[in-house]
């Protein structure tokens, strides 16, 4: 196959962003007709973003994972698409502490935000998935969410000579395959990128923050807090998993995967990013607002036998007074990101 690459350096600037997303194309032409715009994704304050070497991103393969991802086409009685119990307005997560599929049957897990997702290294709070390709598999097929063959939703989405097309510039072919679904809708998911938060334009010198703020992340990076051994900037998660003292007998979390009982009660560490939109908190949504989880980490933690050795094991918790706590929550609202929740790039290309 003959091949022409021009290539186009440049750098997509907008009034509202100091960071981009696209900062190199790559037009590739063959005489099968497959013309897509390869672009890189990243921020200029966060490491590289490793890209799958068989799922190159392209601008034409955002907008169709886009399209799959708000298209309820995907769910057995096309009620509910991915978007259903990941919604933009909650950076991406459901304020259902279950969400319930189109049976109304609920999970036992809370739905997990999608944030800078592309920087992960596991997937699902329990890290059962080991890339964003592998757990988009999961939901279609899955009878407790949208509940449809993969047989059945492939062959719904090759009816469509729009889906065809846009396969064809993406793949290279109109013979379209979940693989190639889950493909499209993982570069979708990792172009959703958050940066743009009260604490980013601090860190870039463009604003101050409160005293009140300033104290909290003073106490976040602190010894006597420890927040950030987990959830360091600037990504505000380790991309690891832990027990971080729920429950004196833990759920099962990654242990589920292993099958080593060293792994009970150990579940991915969210990120913070975003964390003001994103309540119900932890795997199981037990906890209803921030402050909830501060005073969990102040007074409640349960010395289980696989506990993180980060957590206190001797008194139950970090002990801060109520100014402690006041101060901690008010940083964690700097790291909102209202452009995220916003962003018109991101949202349902259905709704207009």
């Amino acid at each position: 196959m003959r091949k022409f690459i021009i290539l186009i350096v440049f750098l997509a600037l907008s009034c509202r962003k100091k960071n981009t997303i696209q900062n190199e194309v790559q037009i590739e032409i063959d005489n099968h007709n497959h013309n897509h715009t390869h672009t890189k994704l990243g921020s200029s304050d966060f490491p590289i973003m490793p890209i799958p070497y068989d799922n190159e991103t392209s601008l034409e393969g955002i907008a169709l994972g886009r399209k799959l991802f708000y298209d309820k086409i995907l769910s057995g009685d096309e009620s509910q698409s991915c978007a259903s119990c990941h919604q933009q307005s909650r950076a991406f997560s459901d304020n259902k502490r279950f969400s319930a599929g189109i049976d109304g049957i609920t999970g036992t897990l809370n739905a997990s935000a999608i944030i800078n997702v592309g920087w992960q290294s596991s997937v699902f709070w329990d890290g059962r998935a080991n890339s964003l390709e592998e757990q988009a598999l999961n939901p279609v097929e899955n009878p407790i969410e949208m509940h449809l063959s993969w047989s059945d939703a492939v062959f719904r989405i090759g009816a469509d000579k729009s889906y065809r097309d846009e396969f064809k510039i993406v793949f290279g072919t109109e013979v379209i395959t979940k693989e190639m679904v889950t493909k499209a809708i993982a570069q979708f998911e990792r172009s959703l990128i958050s940066n743009q938060s009260r604490f980013d334009k601090f860190l870039g010198g463009k604003i101050e923050l409160t005293p009140l703020e300033l104290a909290g992340y003073n106490l976040f990076i602190s010894e006597k807090a420890e927040c950030f051994h987990c959830h360091g900037s600037p990504l505000f998660s380790d991309d690891e998993l832990h027990n971080n003292g729920l429950d004196l007998f833990p759920d099962d979390g990654y242990f589920f995967v292993t099958s080593n009982i060293h792994d009970k009660g150990k579940f991915r560490t969210p990120t913070l990013r975003n964390v003001e939109f994103t309540a119900p908190y932890m795997h199981d949504g037990r906890f209803e607002t921030l402050e909830e989880v501060i005073n969990f980490y102040s007074d409640s933690i349960k010395s289980s036998t696989t506990v993180d050795p980060l957590m206190p094991n001797d008194n139950g918790g970090f002990h801060w007074t109520q100014l402690e706590k006041l101060q901690l929550v008010s940083f964690l609202k700097t790291l909102s990101d209202t452009t995220y929740i916003n962003n018109p790039e991101f949202s349902n290309p259905f709704a207009n």
